[in-house]
């Protein structure tokens, strides 16, 4: 049984074109554990919280955008909220695997409320994936 103190994991399942890319990304690019699979899905604990890449033939695609800083941001997203030096450490890692940023890494909202490093990036399936840090995790919900 979890913690009472430690917030729930979240279930994503969102639709992939190729499980091999998919188990490459998600497992050796961002360091996802593999959990159960079958010739059709797989898991991955996604920095504690369980995604499901089912495969889907020709599901993904266009990437509606909205503004956000200056930035076109990647409306049907998921990521997650990391401490600041291992986002930092995932920039490090994403950028030598030569992943191509829809929003190279940055911070965003400097100086105000909610103030966060931020980078956007897209699985091979075309999936956007989000992933930021607070340096003040108090300011994750600030107005």
């Amino acid at each position: 049984m979890r913690d009472a103190k430690q917030l729930p994991p979240f279930h994503l399942a969102f639709p992939v074109h190729d499980l091999a890319a998919a188990r490459r990304f998600y497992g050796d690019t961002l360091g996802c554990a593999e959990g159960r699979s079958s010739d059709d899905w797989v898991d991955f604990d996604f920095f504690g919280h369980q995604i499901v890449t089912h495969l889907v033939a020709g599901e993904p695609g266009k990437v509606a955008t909205n503004e956000v800083d200056g930035h076109g941001v990647p409306v049907r997203h998921f990521g997650a909220v990391l401490p600041m030096d291992q986002w930092q450490s995932m920039a490090e890692a994403l950028r030598n695997a030569g992943t191509e940023f829809v929003i190279e890494p940055y911070i965003r909202f400097v100086g105000e409320p909610g103030e966060q490093a931020t980078m956007f990036f897209l699985d091979p399936s075309g999936n956007a994936i989000e992933l930021k840090a607070f340096a003040d995790i108090g300011q994750l919900f600030a107005k």
